[in-house]
């Protein structure tokens, strides 16, 4: 539900800032602003996804939790989707995902909801939050018995009706 709102209600307030915005400075001077936003967005994006790519290595050559890295990684990737689509409310929301102090704060909110039941990377490096299904110990034993056709495989089952 929260998805079709989002596609209902984005374009809806979009269209009332370009009548707003158009209204108020002219038709050429919005088209100017919102080519360029999504030219310095374009520049912002990509210098700030080379380093969310470099954090993102050191985390795996430390073997630390690559989990923050991933996810700045993915809002700079929404925040540069966002500044190409042209719209000065989705400008907003796009720049504001480049701010890092914002990615940290909807991070720990996104982490506050989400529950972790199992970490594991490296060696041995491991991290586990709430009951496990199966340990690394546990042992599934059983038994098993095969069973033979009670017919002559040749003869068709009752279950197909022959000529």
């Amino acid at each position: 539900m929260y998805l079709f709102l989002a596609f209902l209600l984005v374009p809806i307030i979009e269209i009332a800032l370009f009548i707003q915005v158009g209204g108020l400075i002219g038709l050429w001077p919005t088209l100017a602003i919102v080519v360029l936003t999504a030219v310095l967005g374009t520049a912002l994006v990509r210098t700030q996804g080379r380093m969310a790519l470099a954090n993102l290595q050191r985390s795996f050559a430390e073997l630390d939790d690559p989990t923050e890295p991933l996810a700045h990684g993915a809002m700079i990737l929404l925040s540069g989707v966002l500044l190409l689509t042209p719209g000065f409310f989705t400008d907003a929301v796009g720049f504001a995902l480049l701010v890092p102090g914002i990615r940290v704060a909807v991070f720990r909110y996104l982490k506050s909801k989400v529950t972790i039941t199992q970490f594991q990377m490296g060696n041995g490096a491991q991290f586990r939050s709430g009951p496990a299904p199966f340990e690394q110990d546990d042992v599934i034993d059983g038994d098993f018995t095969e069973v033979r056709p009670r017919q002559d495989p040749s003869k068709p089952s009752k279950w197909v009706e022959g000529p």
